[in-house]
């Protein structure tokens, strides 16, 4: 495993119900970015088609490892774009459940808790059903365009998001163990 960067070492859940989230992409960036763990920062992943943007910031909740063998994937509503970067205290209220290349690939939806337009939602029935379609639209859109093989499973709420995140915190833990006790095996076969 690379050296840890501040990223690294932030928790996937500060306090319940609350999850610390890494933007990638800002809202309205075309250009995808992705945190890459051997380098330790935040890299150019390919740049989308013309017309497509990122309707909301799209980053990841640290310390997790979801099906695909990244970081849960989270779109984080909020009404001004945040940066690359940057870390967004938010509120899980849902989950769309997909798959890409045969693999999970859920996207979960927060709201950020400083922002009071969003701060109020506390499930996906507060989020109006239009900017759901869009959102699963977009998604939709960008693996297609991609050729990607991908299918949008639909949306569940608060208590499958939690269980996503638990599932992936606990995956973290375990694959994080397991590469210390590979060094600790290491250093002391060199001793």
């Amino acid at each position: 495993m690379a050296k840890l960067t501040p990223w690294d070492r932030l928790v996937a859940r500060p306090s319940p119900g609350i999850i610390n989230v890494v933007v990638e992409t800002p809202r309205g960036s075309r250009n995808k970015y992705k945190y890459d763990t051997n380098l330790g920062l935040f890299r150019l992943n390919r740049v989308l088609f013309a017309g497509a943007s990122f309707p909301f910031d799209f980053g990841y909740i640290p310390s997790t490892r979801a099906g695909d063998g990244d970081p849960v994937d989270v779109l984080v509503l909020m009404d001004a774009p945040a940066f690359t970067g940057c870390l967004v205290i938010a509120r899980p209220i849902g989950v769309l459940r997909a798959t890409k290349d045969g693999k999970e690939n859920h996207r979960l939806i927060a709201v950020c808790t400083e922002d009071k337009t969003w701060a109020s939602m506390r499930d996906l029935s507060d989020v109006p059903r239009k900017l759901l379609r869009e959102i699963e639209q977009f998604f939709s859109w960008i693996l297609d365009v991609e050729g990607t093989r991908h299918e949008l499973l639909g949306w569940r709420g608060v208590g499958e998001a939690d269980r996503i995140i638990l599932r992936a915190a606990n995956e973290h833990q375990r694959l994080q163990a397991a590469a210390d006790a590979a060094k600790k095996k290491k250093k002391k076969k060199g001793a």
